[in-house]
């Protein structure tokens, strides 16, 4: 369980107290007497942990979808590693959809402005969250930041998640579609080994294809064991950096508006 923010499965969190036998001789003196009687323990008591530790984060998205929703705001959840090439996925969507497009950006980091100041070079407004020892963004935060930010209707709102596959996969932000970012870098087994992201996802960019020749990195591999975990899940093979697949992206959004 992560010390951090708690998550985990709290189904599977029970305390059990130390296990006794339930009689044995228990001597005391009383008057001068030593009297030796069986005491009996009563049955060992489990306490039951169990809460959904997510109901105050599932509520507050709710409340932000429903903010998306009635200003026509396509959020979309961008979550990977670190590394991958979300922000710069980012820098080259709104140079070439900003003349036509609204677009706005929530930013995810620990630490630094970084991202958030090459967002706004890019010509969009940009919000940093930093969550200092936090590893994922939730509701509570977004909720927040929308109060800081001014989103236009009829808009894009990316939001940038703190690059980390385990935790964001659990966290609902009020995003209408999540947007999975991996690198060819990083090994076509990344949906067994993080499968809750995978399965969480709504497309999943295979990004920094350029590099395919000289990675080992098996594009099919990567696409059955994710389609495996969840059929629904589509790809788009990316470079940024190429400009490969990017009309693809373009189009996918499109079809979300």
């Amino acid at each position: 369980m992560c010390e951090t923010c708690g998550c985990g499965n709290p189904d599977e969190t029970n305390i059990h107290e130390p296990k006794h036998d339930h009689e044995h001789e228990h001597q005391h003196e009383h008057d001068g007497y030593k009297h030796t009687h069986p005491h009996e323990h009563a049955p060992q008591k489990v306490i039951d942990l169990n809460k959904d530790i997510l109901l105050e984060n599932n509520r507050l998205a709710e409340r932000n979808r429903g903010y998306f929703e009635g200003k026509h705001v396509l959020c979309l959840n961008l979550v990977s590693s670190p590394g991958s090439g979300k922000t710069t996925i980012l820098e080259k969507t709104i140079r070439d959809l900003i003349p036509t497009h609204k677009i706005f950006v929530i930013e995810g980091d620990q630490q630094t402005t970084r991202d958030a100041d090459r967002i706004e070079k890019s010509g969009a407004a940009a919000i940093q969250i930093n969550t200092g020892t936090g590893c994922h963004l939730d509701a509570k935060m977004i909720h927040l930041a929308l109060k800081k930010i001014e989103i236009d209707t009829n808009s894009i709102l990316f939001i940038e998640n703190v690059g980390n596959l385990v935790c964001p996969a659990l966290f609902d932000l009020g995003e209408q579609k999540r947007v999975l970012v991996i690198s060819v870098t990083e090994g076509d087994d990344k949906p067994l080994k993080y499968p809750y992201m995978f399965q969480s996802s709504d497309l999943c960019i295979i990004n920094k294809t350029d590099l395919l020749p000289y990675v080992d990195f098996n594009v099919d591999n990567a696409m059955n064991y994710a389609g495996q975990l969840n059929p629904d899940i589509k790809f788009i093979l990316m470079s940024a950096k190429t400009g490969e697949g990017m009309g693809e992206w373009y189009d996918w959004l499109e079809k979300q508006s």
